[in-house]
């Protein structure tokens, strides 16, 4: 099977973690030995997130204040590189020497014209006081949203429309590597007036893009690794069930919320949807259950219906 794998950002820093070098290490680690699980007889292609790890590069150039901070895309493609070495190396190891990596820089065109750009609703970088907040925002031309009793960027989360790096990806494919790519939803870009590609300040929602790069490379199975097991109704709380199977609509239904498991599931239900292929939203360490098809919640059209474990 060609198998993509969206690893959440709890793969790579759990939470409340300090960000060191050491610690991400040790979390891919972690992430990779259970993907080295499910990598005899199936085509891989990893996706991941990078949230923690712009904004620790945004930290970093806020404290260095002799040149312009780097812009997001900027920022994006470093952290790219640097995930991505590390999953190679980690998962390298676990494999035969003779299997091939390829960690790709991978740029997704957005629409200038998506609605997202007039409502920032992204936080990235430090938290700010009100004060503090207000004067950079004037400053910079942010816009600027509470983040509990304090203040951050927020910038916008257009959809992916087109992955320009697809072809390559396929080309390694089906030569056998295993690729890394689209990690933290890819670097923005659009068209400017002449037509010429340049980057933007934004960020693409993780899941939504590994469902597009899934759907692209005509995959058999996209599995959105998170740190639960299941997608949940009444999460939390006495009466909580997990999702086992669901098709699309019915799943759409249950209004998940934004900042948490919703666009998981928004990513599965298109990639079910599209394809008529199967996205499964599970923890990483079931991976190889869920390839078996016997965990996580399992998004597919091929009957109605919504069932619960």
């Amino acid at each position: 099977m060609r198998i993509v794998v969206a690893l959440g950002g709890n793969a790579l820093l759990r939470r409340g973690e300090p960000m060191t070098a050491d610690n991400q290490r040790a979390n891919i680690r972690i992430a990779t030995e259970q993907i080295a699980k499910i990598h005899p007889g199936n085509q891989l292609v990893i996706a991941h997130g990078n949230g923690p790890q712009v904004g620790l590069l945004s930290l970093q150039a806020a404290a260095y204040t002799s040149v312009t901070p780097y812009p997001l895309d900027v920022l994006g493609a470093e952290t790219e590189g640097m995930i991505g070495y590390i999953i190679e190396q980690e998962l390298g190891n676990l494999l035969d020497f003779e299997v091939p990596f390829a960690t790709l820089l991978t740029q997704v065109e957005v629409d200038a014209n998506d609605p997202a750009f007039k409502k920032p609703s992204k936080p990235i970088g430090p938290v700010y006081e009100k004060a503090e907040a207000e004067k950079l925002a004037a400053e910079k031309g942010w816009a600027i949203a509470p983040d509990g009793d304090k203040f951050r960027r927020v910038v916008a989360s257009p959809r992916p429309k087109r992955i320009f790096e697809i072809r390559p990806i396929k080309w390694l494919l089906d030569k056998g590597s295993i690729v890394i790519c689209a990690g933290g939803g890819g670097i923005p870009t659009m068209y400017d007036e002449q037509r010429n590609l340049k980057g933007i300040e934004a960020v693409i929602d993780k899941d939504l893009c590994s469902s597009l790069l899934a759907e692209q490379l005509e995959a058999d199975l996209l599995v959105i690794a998170t740190d639960v097991n299941a997608a949940f109704i009444d999460y939390g709380k006495p009466t909580q069930k997990a999702i086992a199977e669901a098709h699309p609509d019915e799943l759409e239904r249950l209004g998940f919320a934004a900042g948490s498991m919703g666009p998981k599931v928004q990513a599965a239900c298109e990639f079910a949807r599209h394809t008529g292929k199967v996205a499964v939203i599970g923890s990483l360490a079931d991976i190889e259950a869920i390839v078996q098809g016997t965990a996580g919640t399992r998004v597919s059209t091929a009957k109605p219906g919504i069932s619960y474990r």
